[in-house]
């Protein structure tokens, strides 16, 4: 692969020491890359992340907060000084062009030819980013992972199934994605930091634990995947890492698709092509998208994203004048990081954190109070997407469970709580657990 690389930049540039040292120079940022995303979130770099890079122009915010000030300004000026060497030593030997061209061509012939030896074809047959990147590098890695990636084939259809409605079943389904949510008494060891909306839920849910998501600090999908999709990482294979670049091939399996004859709704008041949820959850069955359009902007005291509140007022506003069956997906953003959002280099970002993850947690409290008024059979699911990343405070190496909640409301507004109802699951079983409460066990076998 580095001969390619070579070969690639001697043809463009026609400078053999130009091209070695811009072959050098690619592989050195991209190990500092990942080396800044292992620190931070406890995973390499990985094929999927390549999808990714668009969002970087558009949402630069999402990225650039997680990499240090002199980290930006060593890659600014590693950049500038690559396009200047490069500009001034390019020469127009057609002779050394031609011979780049033909290093890159056999090269990469002999790479491909390579991929179908039986030994190669056995390397990384099993996703182990950490394994296989210490046995064949990073660069291979990421080659061997894609081409794996391509390999899986799409699952066979959801099985459709017949199920017993139980008694009072919930006509309103509300499902909150809540960004970045942690319980800081566990995040912290520190029980004073106990979150009084959280507490309550948990005291009378019908079912509440830990959510053991596999992502920390980002992968937002991952979590969203498994909530409404519901297929473990495990049936994934090498698509586990961004699960939604094969969504769309999946969309039996979720949660709109199961609820047959209820309206659902995805809400998410951010670009809905971030994640390519604008594809991805019409394909799912969403039928309507309620996205940053929908939202005034947040004012400068309220921060960089649209608030809690507002999700939460838009959110009761839908479930108020539903008249049928109603699904209800929303995917919160204020507590997205940086936390320390002033720019003040005494700025604390766990004091910053705690005061956003309260208003999630105002958030939770108004929910339960205002679905209590309704009127009608509903259950409300709230869950945290990942634990934050906060330099200094939280680390990749230590839990990664999030918290949730499944509040069953009757229609005289009474809480009910389950018999045994503290359960630890996965965003998958999370799914389950959620047909069987609103939908009932199956009653007849699985049809084909």
């Amino acid at each position: 692969m580095t001969t390619a690389l070579f070969g690639l930049f001697l043809a463009l540039c026609g400078n053999s020491l130009v091209a070695a040292m811009l072959a050098f120079t690619l592989q050195a940022l991209l190990a500092l890359a990942s080396n800044a995303k292992h620190a931070v979130l406890g995973e390499p770099l990985l094929f999927s992340d390549l999808a990714l890079v668009g969002a970087i122009f558009r949402h630069p915010q999402f990225y650039l907060s997680a990499i240090r000030p002199w980290q930006r300004v060593a890659v600014g000026m590693a950049t500038m000084a690559l396009l200047t060497v490069i500009a001034w030593l390019s020469v127009a030997d057609l002779l050394a062009h031609v011979l780049g061209l033909a290093l890159l061509i056999g090269s990469l012939t002999i790479l491909a030819l390579s991929l179908h030896v039986a030994p190669l074809r056995r390397l990384a047959s099993m996703p182990d980013t950490h394994a296989d990147l210490h046995r064949h590098g990073l660069l291979p890695t990421l080659l061997l992972y894609w081409l794996r990636w391509r390999e899986d084939p799409d699952p066979p259809p959801c099985p459709k199934m017949e199920r017993h409605t139980p008694e009072c079943a919930p006509e309103l389904l509300i499902l909150i994605q809540c960004e970045s949510f942690a319980d800081p008494a566990d995040l912290f060891d520190d029980a004073t930091l106990a979150l009084p909306g959280l507490s309550f839920a948990r005291e009378n849910a019908w079912q509440w634990g830990r959510l053991e998501v596999s992502g920390f600090g980002a992968y937002t999908m991952r979590t969203e995947y498994g909530v409404i999709f519901g297929r473990e990482e495990e049936a994934l294979g090498f698509r586990r890492y961004d699960p939604f670049l094969t969504a769309t091939g999946e969309a039996s399996y979720a949660l709109p698709r199961q609820f047959r004859g209820w309206r659902s709704l995805f809400v998410h008041p951010h670009d809905m092509r971030f994640y390519g949820r604008n594809r991805i959850m019409p394909a799912a069955g969403f039928s309507e998208l309620v996205g940053e359009d929908s939202f005034t902007p947040p004012t400068p005291a309220e921060g960089r994203y649209v608030t809690d509140a507002a999700i939460a007022q838009r959110i009761m506003a839908l479930a108020e004048t539903a008249v049928q069956p109603s699904l209800i997906y929303a995917v919160t953003i204020e507590n997205h990081g940086p936390w320390a959002s002033d720019g003040s280099p005494n700025a604390d970002p766990v004091a910053g954190y705690l005061r956003l993850v309260h208003n999630s947690d105002a958030m939770l409290s108004m929910l339960i109070g205002r679905l209590r008024t309704l009127g009608r059979p509903a259950m409300l699911v709230f869950f945290g997407d990942h634990r934050p990343s906060i330099p200094g405070a939280t680390a990749p190496g230590e839990g990664r469970h999030t918290p949730y909640v499944m509040i069953r409301i009757d229609a005289g507004g009474r809480i009910a709580r389950g018999e045994k109802n503290r359960i630890d699951l996965t965003p998958a079983q999370l799914h389950h657990a959620i047909l069987r409460t609103v939908l009932g066990e199956p009653a007849t076998a699985p049809e084909a």
